[in-house]
């Protein structure tokens, strides 16, 4: 894992599941599974706009973008980049 993947995977993990023996895998479904709910999500983006100086648009809170560690990755360096 990378230094975004592991920031991202460690607030999650301390966030949303708890202090667990099982390390979150980053191909684990975090919203399809229930890991992460609606409410969730927003506390998310919310980390992701301010930890990495990036803006979220509307249409971006979504499963294609949320729903792994892996895919929440790739979005933020796209966002990055562009």
């Amino acid at each position: 894992m990378n230094a975004i993947s592991e920031k991202i995977s460690t607030y999650i993990q301390e966030t949303f599941i708890g202090n667990t023996e099982e390390h979150l895998d980053a191909d684990a479904p975090l919203l399809s599974s229930g890991i992460i709910d609606s409410i969730s999500a927003l506390e998310l983006v919310d980390f992701l706009e301010q930890s990495f100086g990036l803006e979220f648009l509307p249409h971006e809170v979504d499963q294609e973008n949320l729903n792994t560690v892996n895919l929440i990755e790739a979005f933020v360096l796209a966002k990055k980049a562009g």
